[in-house]
């Protein structure tokens, strides 16, 4: 496995419930600020196999970017489910829930 897809399934699993990436997000904090794609390729491929938390990715706007109507659904409830206030257009507020992995928790 290459050294940008490990660093990229560590970020993932490493979002807490209740907050949120982005794909270009999780890219920088990979080592590769341009690999967005990349990130989306890694989390379609890889998702089910090392059991990640791809709910928790959104696009940089902050919104729900899957076409497939089921899962575009499933996201939006297990984002709820953790607490994440999801708009009717499938928008999430990032100065709320995006999480920064070296911001310190209060």
């Amino acid at each position: 496995m290459a050294p940008f897809t490990k660093e990229v399934l560590t970020i993932i699993r490493s979002i807490p419930e209740g907050k949120v990436m982005t794909y270009g997000q999780i890219a920088r904090f990979a080592g590769s600020p341009r690999a967005a794609r990349q990130v989306v390729r890694i989390l379609h491929s890889m998702s089910k196999k090392h059991h990640l938390p791809w709910h928790r990715i959104v696009n940089a706007k902050g919104q729900i970017a899957l076409k497939n109507d089921e899962l575009y659904h499933e996201q939006i409830i297990n984002l709820q489910m953790e607490g994440i206030e999801v708009s009717q257009q499938g928008s999430i507020d990032l100065e709320k829930y995006q999480w920064n992995p070296l911001a310190k928790e209060g």
